[in-house]
């Protein structure tokens, strides 16, 4: 495996994510932001945030797939939401726990939040885009 997850002494451990990823791979992934989308273009939970975190997961996993990666080899974790309170953290999580479980992972790379105002289809309420790396 080509990533290594470290929390280092004297930064807080967030028990969704690790603070530092060390990638000694020599080949970059750059999966663009993800949507909750279904291969027909067909949004998935609108007004769900948990439903459309989840697909978001989902397409990610497939598109990493697409090029021999999985979320094992990911370094770094990008989430955008629409509208973003405090409040929504709780439907974050959960998209992500209901993910984690469909799709057996268990990696958590470090990761940045971003509230933004909106996103291309105003259905959509999160975007998710990850950088792997692989051997």
């Amino acid at each position: 495996m080509a990533v290594t997850l470290i929390n280092p002494p004297g930064l807080p451990v967030v028990p969704v994510y690790h603070q530092v990823s060390v990638a000694t791979g020599s080949k970059l992934v750059h999966v663009a932001g993800q949507v909750a989308w279904q291969a027909d273009g067909t949004t998935v939970g609108i007004g769900d945030l948990a439903a459309q975190v989840e697909q978001c997961y989902v397409n990610v996993a497939a598109a990493l797939a697409g090029v021999g990666a999985s979320f094992d080899d990911v370094v770094k974790l990008t989430v955008h939401v629409v509208d973003w309170q405090p409040e929504k953290m709780g439907a974050l999580v959960e998209g992500m726990q209901r993910a984690a479980a469909r799709l057996g992972i268990t990696a958590s790379p470090p990761a940045s939040l971003f509230g933004i105002v909106t996103l291309d289809v105003p259905e959509h309420l999160v975007e998710l885009e990850v950088t792997a790396a692989l051997d």
